[in-house]
């Protein structure tokens, strides 16, 4: 998806606030060919959370990527989805396994209610 091409949009609801940042990202990964890895160290950002198109490219890149740089990964399984239901589901159990090999999966209203807890 590129800026201003039909389906770039964000909707109202995830419209980002003063000073949040969008970055735009030349290829299915997003640490290699941009500056947000610099940007978030700068900012102390250590976990990051997972949401997006396409689970099994996209977003599962970008989440292999910042894993491999250390960054603490969850992929809101509710808050994602792939062309093929099969490929989403793949892209699930691979990150799962061996135990969470590159981070965690969870629903978002279990995200959000540790949000809760934790304010």
């Amino acid at each position: 998806l590129i800026r201003g091409e039909a389906g770039w949009d964000i909707i109202d609801e995830l419209k980002p606030g003063e000073g949040e940042l969008v970055v735009d990202k030349p290829t299915k990964g997003a640490f290699t060919t941009t500056d947000i890895d610099l940007v978030l160290r700068n900012r102390g950002i250590t976990h990051l959370v997972f949401t997006g198109i396409t689970t099994d490219v996209c977003v599962h890149t970008i989440m292999r990527e910042a894993n491999d740089l250390g960054y603490e990964c969850l992929l809101l399984e509710d808050c994602t989805g792939a062309t093929d239901y099969g490929n989403y589901l793949a892209a699930l159990n691979m990150i799962k396994m061996q135990g969470g090999v590159f981070g965690s999966v969870a629903p978002s209203d279990h995200f959000l209610a540790a949000l809760d807890a934790a304010l």
